[in-house]
């Protein structure tokens, strides 16, 4: 080596494209190498400098630094085998060293396209640049790549590293500098060290250290489960409405191994994302050892309730996967994946996968309870339905609401719904279920089986009676409020149509026929079933319909409230309806029978001088060749009133249910 080419990189171009452009995908991943050298370095404090304008990052570092010779040994050789070469552990602050494949320093060229690295030690100051482009070319032309000595700041410490990276990719450094902070503060566990501490290890983004704050996952938790002892300060997770330690964090003891850390779970799968980083979620475990990642994705390996899953993060140490007995290298050369047939790894996996269906089984226990606690806050009604069930079904329906409170829905305004159907079903099968039946009912109600039980349960129809009535009591009362108010004829007309029962309670679901009501339209044309306004003023009528139940053909006129009629002109046109409609029916090849007519008046019709007769007599005589028959506005009224008048006087008996439905429905 000649001083005129002071430095030399010894490298294959596709280790270059394999182990640094292509293996790293983001930003963090990246700096995590760089800071991972600096503690090597027993640097006691690393600053990343992010940029504003984007076009370069910088990260320095006070630690030991590296003269020429350690530069050309250590930093530009692939693969230094460092613990092999250096121990394992730092000099000054005895920190086992985090590296070990040597291979982390190409990771910058994922992120740029020049590197320039300013080091001093002993004495000496140097500096290099590499230009991925000029390396590349070298490298195919078989010649050896020496970097291009740069003269180092004159103000540059008298001990230390800087690494500047230039000619970035946008792709994958376009990340905010909160979700850079938040990615390192979740990839190190060295932010605990006090401000004294000679040891301690600082890394700062942007002037500012990175804290626990920074972290976001902690301050995020509801529920948190420890391993091993209780190590995070309450004042840390000040969302979190219970801590359990597991005592049992031993994976193996006859060679000491065991499991530290935490995990724990959000309110809201939604809170695991970030609008700022969509590379990246907080929903994963991060594996550490020796304080960095060493596994990053393992919760699809762990085979536990999916549903939890979905909740759940954390960070958890397991120092025996990266140990310096002799034992092989099982991380992958990202450190984000583990080696899975490798016995340290079956033995975490087969501990992680206990622990966690141990805490998702706690988490489905205590879960509810909250939830219920946050809805019955909310909706008071409902924790008085459950403390007035029954001693036999309070536990049951305590169960039942708890459970849909807990339930993960992607649209919160169907939760009252929910609840509605879940009380509803919950009071019919009071009827009749022993309580043992109601608790396996309430028992076996999981958060993927909820909706289609409830929705397909065969008595759901019977569940919602009083409801029913409800709506039959409103349907009567919007009756009664327009029959008052005669300019509402479209509207009452489209009422009348949707409620057929108000006419005849055996018309409950009666439907039309378009096709019926076509042919209908064809005979007489012009006269019969011509539905335009000028027809609808002459016949003094809101509207005419055809409608059919249970094989009944019926035909509909409503007349204008105010309208004056005879009983011979009903009879007169009553007899075209049927001619009509008996015709269409024949037509169709189906036999001429079940026709019914019903005129709707406001008004009685004129018959004439009756003496001693009685005017329905009267018209059941003339309209009967045609089975017709005359309803009036007020009698509808009058006699749904009069159906429902049992429902009215015990309404009393139900109004606490009854309130509870309006309140979920939004209308308390």
């Amino acid at each position: 080596m000649s001083m005129a080419e002071p430095f030399t990189f010894s490298v294959d171009l596709a280790v270059v494209e394999s182990l640094g452009i292509n293996l790293y995908s983001n930003a963090a991943a990246v700096l995590s190498e760089l800071v991972a050298n600096a503690w090597d370095a027993d640097a006691n404090r690393v600053s990343i400098d992010w940029g504003d304008n984007g076009d370069e990052i910088t990260i320095e570092d006070d630690g030991v630094g590296m003269t020429r010779e350690e530069l050309n040994e250590r930093y530009l050789t692939v693969a230094y085998k460092k613990r092999d070469r250096e121990g394992k552990i730092s000099p000054r602050h005895n920190r086992p060293f985090m590296g070990r494949k040597g291979i982390g320093k190409l990771s910058v060229f994922s992120l740029a396209g020049e590197v320039v690295v300013y080091s001093t030690k002993d004495g000496e100051r140097n500096g290099f640049c590499i230009k991925l482009n000029e390396l590349k070319q070298s490298i195919a032309e078989k010649k050896r790549y020496h970097p291009t000595p740069v003269e180092i700041p004159m103000d540059f410490p008298a001990e230390g590293t800087r690494i500047v990276l230039r000619e970035l990719n946008r792709k994958r450094t376009g990340v905010s500098v909160t979700a850079l902070r938040r990615r390192i503060a979740r990839r190190f566990d060295v932010l605990g060290y006090a401000d004294d501490d000679p040891a301690r290890f600082v890394i700062e983004i942007d002037g500012r250290p990175v804290t626990y704050e920074d972290r976001e996952d902690l301050k995020r938790l509801e529920y948190i489960w420890q391993l091993g002892i209780d190590e995070i300060a309450a004042r840390d997770t000040p969302n979190a409405k219970r801590r359990w330690v597991i005592a049992d964090n031993v994976v193996d003891s006859a060679r000491g191994w065991q499991l530290e850390g935490w995990f724990g779970t959000v309110r809201k799968p939604d809170e695991l994302n970030d609008p700022e980083d969509t590379q990246e979620s907080l929903r994963n475990i991060i594996i550490l050892a020796r304080r960095r990642p060493i596994q990053e994705g393992i919760l699809d390996q762990l085979d536990f309730n999916k549903i939890f899953g979905s909740y759940v993060t954390g960070q958890i140490r397991a120092e025996f996967l990266d140990l310096d007995d002799g034992s092989d290298d099982i991380a992958t050369s990202d450190r984000q994946r583990l080696i899975e047939d490798d016995e340290r790894v079956k033995l975490l996996v087969g501990k992680l996968r206990e622990c966690f269906n141990s805490a998702a089984q706690q988490w489905s226990d205590e879960r509810p309870k909250q939830k219920f606690i946050e809805l019955t806050d909310r909706y008071p009604v409902v924790r008085e339905w459950v403390e007035e069930r029954p001693d036999s079904q309070r536990t049951a329906a305590q169960k039942l609401i708890s459970t849909v409170a807990a339930l993960q829905l992607d649209d919160e305004e169907q939760r009252p719904q929910l609840y509605k159907s879940s009380i509803l079903a919950f009071e019919r099968m009071a009827l009749d279920a022993t309580t043992q039946e109601l608790e396996k009912f309430a028992d076996g109600l999981y958060a993927v089986d909820i909706l289609p039980l409830l929705a397909n349960a065969r008595s759901y129809e019977d569940a919602l009676y009083v409801q029913i009535l409800r709506s039959r009591l409103e349907a009567i009362e919007k009756l009664e409020h327009m029959i008052n108010k005669d300019e509402l004829e479209k509207v009452l007309q489209k009422h009348l149509f949707e409620n057929m029962w108000l006419l005849d309670p055996s018309w409950e679901g009666a439907t039309g026929d378009v096709d019926m009501e076509i042919g209908l339209s064809r005979i007489r044309k012009g006269i019969l079933f011509d539905k335009s306004e000028k027809e609808n003023q002459k016949q003094g009528r809101i509207d005419i319909q055809y409608r059919t139940a249970a094989g009944v053909h019926m035909i509909v006129e409503l007349k204008k409230y105010g309208r004056k009629t005879t009983v011979d002109e009903l009879r007169e046109q009553g007899a075209k309806y049927h001619e009509a409609l008996s015709e269409v029916i024949r037509k169709r090849g189906e036999p001429v029978k079940n026709i019914s007519l019903v005129f709707v008046l406001g008004q009685e019709p004129d018959a004439g001088y009756l003496g001693d007769r009685d005017l329905a007599d009267v018209i059941a005589r003339q309209l009967e060749h045609i089975n017709g028959r005359v309803l009036y506005y007020d009698e509808l009224l009058a006699t749904a009133q009069k159906r429902y008048k049992d429902y009215r006087d015990k309404k009393s008996d139900t109004t606490k249910l009854d309130a509870i439905l309006r309140v979920l429905d939004g209308e308390g």
